[in-house]
């Protein structure tokens, strides 16, 4: 009976033992700001191949509240998310920041820009002068309109603004809207899948001011400032979702499809294939923020009175969590 008692005490010495020696995965959540698409793929792609498992760190990926993503994350709801430059302008404008940072960006360039139907003749921004423009009635979206058609030589009071919140660009425009804001590589990449022949102006095309960054992945500033080193391994992960996504589209729209089946999976395999370019543009590494041309897009908007304060020269993002 003695020695019986002896290998059970050995056993579960030995139980202890291993399960003491076995990597504790940190839970991390991840907020959307949209519905899934290609702007989210390199997350996907970090979960479904075990890049972030590999970090020792368990990923929840979250469908976006119906309030902000933004405030949810600065309020602690979630370590990490999904927002843009020009949304985060009014928070970091006023007395009382939300405390989060962007951390790395999900395309190198902006994308955006207003898509219309070729046969209304808008291929110029003077050319919205009588047009029925779908509007969210945001005062950055309508100065960077103005900004268009003004340098353009034309009158913005001649653009009709219609209050309207497009979910859908291809039924959209074939209705009586005649231009809308979209991130091509989803809604104008949907409108040449679906044989829609259309003219496209791209935002950066009209002044680097309007090359602000969008969408950026944000981080809880106490997060970061608790857990540096965990950050960055969050970060590795996600980078090399996204390299693989780059280096391997058709493989990486798949995994987008089979966690969002919902997906159309020819939309996604053509966005996958046009953003490969995108994804890392010019810069020397994924996700990294050009100071540069994030203090030029807030200076505009500050000139232009559409934030309450300056913001301060870097404020509101970092590259130190990338490396």
């Amino acid at each position: 009976m003695k020695k019986n008692f002896i290998k059970i005490l050995i056993l579960m010495v030995i139980l202890i033992l291993s399960v003491s020696c076995v990597k504790k995965s940190k839970k991390i959540r991840i907020v959307l700001d949209w519905t899934p698409n290609t702007n989210h793929t390199g997350l996907f792609v970090a979960k479904d191949l075990g890049y972030f498992k590999d970090e020792g760190i368990d990923v929840e990926i979250v469908q976006p509240p119906e309030g902000s993503t933004t405030a949810l994350i600065g309020a602690g709801g979630a370590e990490f998310g999904i927002s843009f430059q020009d949304t985060l302008a009014k928070s970091f404008s006023s007395d009382a920041p939300v405390p989060v940072t962007a951390v790395a960006a999900i395309i190198n360039h902006n994308t955006s820009g207003i898509i219309s139907l070729k046969e209304k003749g808008i291929n110029t921004p003077k050319k919205l002068e009588g047009k029925r423009y779908a509007t969210w009635d945001d005062e950055i979206e309508k100065a960077i309109l103005k900004k268009m058609v003004t340098d353009d030589n034309g009158n913005f009071n001649n653009v009709k603004m219609i209050p309207n919140t497009v979910t859908d660009v291809v039924t959209a425009l074939r209705t009586n809207i005649d231009a809308v804001w979209v991130y091509y590589a989803w809604d104008g990449v949907a409108t040449k899948l679906a044989g829609l022949k259309t003219n496209f102006l791209k935002f950066v095309d009209y002044g680097p001011e309007l090359d602000f960054y969008s969408p950026v992945i944000i981080a809880n500033n106490d997060y970061l400032k608790k857990n540096p080193n965990e950050a960055k391994k969050v970060l590795k992960a996600i980078k090399k979702g996204y390299e693989y996504s780059i280096q391997n589209p058709e493989k990486a729209a798949k995994i987008l499809v089979k966690n969002s089946p919902e997906i159309n999976p020819k939309l996604a395999l053509a966005s996958q294939k046009w953003l490969v370019s995108q994804y890392k543009g010019n810069a020397k590494k994924w996700g990294e923020i050009d100071k540069n041309r994030w203090d030029l897009f807030y200076s505009w908007l500050y000139k232009n009175k559409l934030i309450k304060k300056q913001i301060p020269s870097g404020f509101g993002f970092s590259n130190e969590y990338l490396e």
